[in-house]
């Protein structure tokens, strides 16, 4: 497993994302697959989460996630921007390891009075033209509101 993706689930357990994504696959080949990630600058630095979540219908949600920091990131667009690479590097390999796609959730807003809605054309025009649906707010959010429960 790249040291770069190494994913854990709420209690710390540390998960290869592949593997476990291909056992709930084997178990419930109907289920939803959401990845999304969230920032949050605290003190010197931007903390990333990022979440692969598994949606069994009306049955509830599981998800793994992955943490990493970065020395903080003043500029917003960069920020935010980054959440982008970062979910679509997972969905990414994830489609290409397991031939699966996900849908990508954006922790970004539809309505023009937030500041990330300047994103939402640019970022979700990317994903789309990779094959993804993508979730923007106030629309289905699974991963990025998991991502944002551990950010803080």
């Amino acid at each position: 497993m790249n040291q770069a993706q190494v994913f854990r689930d709420i209690h710390g357990n540390t998960i290869d994302p592949i593997e476990h994504t291909r056992n709930i696959l084997a178990k419930n080949p109907l289920v939803n697959i959401h990845i999304g990630t969230d920032s949050q600058s605290i003190a010197k630095q931007t903390r990333y989460i990022t979440v692969i979540a598994y949606r069994f219908g009306n049955r509830g949600v599981h998800y793994i996630l992955k943490k990493n920091g970065v020395p903080q990131i003043k500029d917003l667009w960069t920020r935010l921007w980054k959440e982008t690479e970062m979910s679509i590097d997972v969905a990414e390999w994830i489609k290409k390891t397991l031939d699966v796609k996900a849908e990508i959730d954006m922790d970004y807003n539809e309505d023009e009075s937030f500041k990330s809605n300047k994103l939402v054309n640019a970022t979700r025009g990317w994903a789309n033209s990779l094959g993804y649906k993508v979730n923007i707010k106030p629309h289905g959010q699974i991963a990025t509101r998991a991502a944002d429960y551990h950010c803080k």
